[in-house]
């Protein structure tokens, strides 16, 4: 495995691959990786002559309020795990190497971007979809694969690559969970014993809105209180900036359960203590 610090060298190493004629899967990531990460280097490895894994905390897409310092990070852990896993690159770029001292251009998905995390988090899309294309013009993949835990992010995702003809195959994996059904996720480390043995409720709503979504003699906002208050009960909740349901396709808001087909994306954002968490179900009807 070829640990690449600059552009320069994956680009050239990308430009290797592509005169080999082999094709070249990358799993974006910004590290501590866990098995959810390791879901998406198999699928790449499945799919695909080579893999890469790009490691980047990626400073603009964080708010001024949120954990860009204190994001956990383990850059030989990480390593290693890609290690085992046979990743044949891990591309670990500096900020300063990423950005320049005047960085001035950004990528945007109107519309997509500003309702459920997007409404909370200010600019974090737009610095998702700029490193994102970023990654995309310097490794130039075939094929890359995200996971659909952050659902919101991958349509957005692709949306940009349709709408920018990016050359290049978005493939969504399905979330990795621990046995309880909590989502697999970097900031899962932050919860206390309590909180984690708690925060299972979060998926446990998501899967109640989805039996009353398969009832289809519901409106979406009579289901969406129904959760809420399930929600605003527990004690381990401190907030709860959303529970949505929406087209998985649009993003827009779901206006009836009880047309067909009715394709509904459950999707929540809470914090349990001072830790935000994020899950979604896709209902297909």
């Amino acid at each position: 495995m070829e640990i690449i610090r600059t552009k320069d060298e994956m680009r050239a190493v990308s430009a290797k691959l592509r005169s080999e004629g082999r094709t070249l899967g990358l799993v974006p990531t910004m590290g501590y990786l866990h098995k959810g990460h390791v879901s998406l280097i198999k699928s790449s490895k499945k799919e695909c002559d080579t893999t890469a894994v790009s490691i980047f905390v990626n400073p603009i897409q964080f708010g001024p309020s949120e954990d860009f310092n204190n994001y956990p990070r383990d850059t030989q852990r990480d390593t290693e795990i890609a290690s085992k896993e046979k990743v044949d690159f891990v591309f670990i770029p500096e900020a300063k190497e990423m950005y320049n001292e005047n960085h001035l251009s950004y990528v945007r998905v109107e519309k997509m971007d500003n309702v459920m995390c997007g409404k909370f988090r200010g600019n974090h899309f737009r610095g998702v979809c700029t490193v994102v294309l970023k990654l995309f013009n310097i490794i130039k993949p075939d094929y890359a694969f995200f996971g659909e835990k952050d659902f919101q992010q991958l349509v957005i995702i692709k949306k940009m690559v349709k709408d920018l003809d990016v050359n290049v195959k978005i493939i969504g994996c399905e979330t990795i969970r621990e046995p309880d059904g909590l989502a697999m996720s970097s900031r899962n480390k932050y919860l206390s014993e309590k909180e984690r043995k708690n925060a299972v409720i979060l998926h446990n709503t998501i899967l109640f809105a989805e039996e009353e979504i398969k009832k289809r003699y519901k409106d979406p906002e009579e289901i969406k209180k129904e959760c809420l208050k399930i929600l605003n009960l527990s004690e381990f909740i401190k907030k709860v900036d959303y529970f949505d349901l929406r087209d998985p396709e649009t993003l827009e808001e779901l206006k009836s359960t009880r047309s067909s087909p009715c394709n509904a994306l459950i999707a929540a954002a809470v914090y349990i203590g001072t830790t935000r968490l994020i899950d979604n179900k896709v209902v297909l009807l």
